[in-house]
């Protein structure tokens, strides 16, 4: 076995010796180093951004922007009339529940409740959102309808308008 190590060598080609730009003719770099005759990119420091295009207007200004994403929407699962027939009769369907049978996977804002497909039995759901031909096939079959508020958008007390409130009720009290 130790013959077998002592005699292993590394592939023909494998390493090359290290390119010694600019050490006279005879290396093969010499002279210009492998930059070229004269210009911009033969200087020192001749290197141009990403994108430059020699002054001329670069594609990512030629081309128009598009598309808008709303750092503020919210995102819902959307659950069927149809995954509502996987819950018993008279079960409370909340989004704990949806998860726990592999529904709702993911990070989201809340459930919603679509009207696609039927619901043949009653069940009751607390979701964040429904839609109105689902609420009406829900209590159609007998279930219950509670809807979750979302959460209160959150306001400034010390804003300049409830100062101004604040400073009206003290000057009428």
């Amino acid at each position: 076995m130790s013959g077998e190590l002592s005699r292993l060598k590394a592939p023909k080609g494998a390493n090359k010796n290290e390119k010694r730009k600019g050490k006279g003719i005879a290396s093969g770099q010499g002279k210009t180093a492998g930059r070229g005759t004269k210009g911009q990119k033969a200087r020192k420091s001749g290197h141009v951004r990403p994108g430059f295009e020699g002054g001329q207007m670069p594609i990512q200004r030629r081309l128009p922007k598009f598309g808008f994403k709303n750092p503020f929407a919210k995102d819902f699962a959307e659950i069927h009339l149809d995954d509502l027939a996987l819950f018993p009769a008279d079960s409370l369907v909340t989004e704990v529940e949806l998860r726990k049978r592999g529904l709702v996977k993911g990070v989201y804002d809340g459930v919603k409740i679509l009207a696609t497909g039927k619901l043949a039995h009653k069940v009751s759901v607390k979701v964040n959102r429904i839609s109105k031909a689902a609420q009406a096939a829900i209590e159609a079959a007998g279930g219950k309808v509670e809807l979750i508020a979302d959460r209160e958008k959150w306001v400034r007390t010390d804003s300049r308008a409830a100062k101004r409130a604040a400073a009206k009720q003290k000057a009428a009290g």
